[in-house]
């Protein structure tokens, strides 16, 4: 069997989809690997030391393409007019509810695609779950990226010229990366408060050290992922947010609703209350941002507050976020191996199968992914 890693095209996507140390472990499964030139660079790994581990660098993946068994990117899906091999699969962050018209042109190809951004949520995927891995990355760096942008000390100093105050953050969704953004901005002396709509969420997030701050409505909420609430809760919530907002320092919101538009949350009359010199992070920017004024990308100012929206935060954390995918994809490529026989081997009964495949045998499988 054989592997190619492709090397990224995003501008703002520095991660690859394997890791020094995973490359002899293919092997042991029967893969014989090939590396796009320069496909970790971004990530601090030279085109040689991989070829120290054993994999193979390629200049032009054209050449090799037709006797690939399985393709690896972590969002680079773009290569539909390559000549690939029947049944070959690329397994992949495809992102595939926003890039719909990409997705159609994989499917005119006899090629399998798994999107790893829908993995169920049971217990036996949590190791192959690249969006809780990817999103401690990126609410670990969000802290870090506040706390360099404010002009202001983290954690109380009591000097002998005075007392300075800690910094406040608002960490505004408590899911994986809300948890870490708080436990991060903890350890670094900041006063954290967090907001969720999922009521279940306030026992994590005041084992932490961070106070929850909660609407207080009939309509409440336990489920795994975030939700759109009811015109009544949505009023309560925008007041709440607004009475907390103008008093922190550095807000992070992660607020996402699967496979949707991210919630605006953060309003253009919130950002105008607040503190000049405060620092608002925007981790949903990718998926069209929680604040209304969020320009994906991009850092701007608006009456002296910063609002940041860069779109790929776990690749401001390139090294660290790719050996961590890597092992995830590798994870999920040890579901559809048989071992004993070196080939690949795809259950399509199983639910992390059914979950994640998306194109197979020039098909579209979910119907909410078809073009109309």
């Amino acid at each position: 069997m054989k592997l190619l890693v492709l090397k990224e095209n995003n501008k703002s996507e520095n991660r690859v989809a394997i890791s020094l140390e995973l490359v002899q472990k293919y092997q042991k499964l029967g893969f014989e690997i090939f590396i796009e030139k320069d496909a970790g660079l971004k990530s601090n790994i030279d085109n040689d030391e991989f070829e120290k581990n054993g994999a193979k660098i390629c200049d032009n993946i054209s050449a090799i393409i037709n006797q690939i068994d399985v393709i690896l990117s972590v969002q680079r899906i773009d290569i539909e007019n390559l000549n690939f091999k029947n049944e070959a699969v690329l397994i992949c962050l495809a992102n595939p509810y926003f890039q719909k018209e990409k997705i159609k042109n994989i499917s005119e190809k006899n090629i399998s695609l798994f999107a790893l951004e829908l993995l169920p949520r049971i217990s036996r995927a949590q190791y192959i779950d690249v969006l809780s891995s990817q999103s401690n990355i990126a609410g670990y760096r969000a802290v870090i990226d506040g706390a360099y942008e404010i002009q202001k000390c983290l954690p109380m100093m009591i000097t002998a010229a005075g007392t300075i105050s800690a910094a406040k953050f608002m960490i505004i969704g408590a899911g994986v990366a809300g948890l870490q953004a708080i436990a991060t901005a903890k350890r670094l002396g900041a006063i954290v408060c967090a907001f969720d709509v999922r009521s279940s969420a306030k026992e994590q997030v005041n084992s932490l050290g961070a106070k929850f701050i909660e609407v207080q409505n009939s309509e409440s909420y336990d489920g795994v992922y975030a939700k759109e609430m009811g015109d009544e809760y949505k009023k309560q919530q925008e007041k709440l947010l607004s009475d907390t907002i103008k008093n922190q320092d550095v807000v992070i919101s992660t607020a996402l609703i699967p496979n949707k538009k991210a919630p605006i949350l953060i309003t253009k009359e919130m950002v105008a209350s607040m503190k000049k010199g405060s620092v608002i992070i925007d981790i949903s920017a990718v998926n069209g941002g929680n604040c209304e004024l969020t320009k994906i990308g991009e850092k701007i100012d608006y009456n002296g507050v910063k609002i940041i929206g860069y779109e790929n935060y776990p690749s401001r954390v390139a090294n660290d976020a790719s050996k961590l995918f890597a092992k995830n994809i590798f994870n999920f490529i040890e579901q559809i191996i048989d071992k004993q026989k070196k080939s690949i081997v795809i259950n399509y009964q199983d639910e992390i199968i059914k979950s994640t495949l998306i194109v197979h045998q020039n098909k579209i499988l979910k119907e909410d992914l078809k073009i109309n």
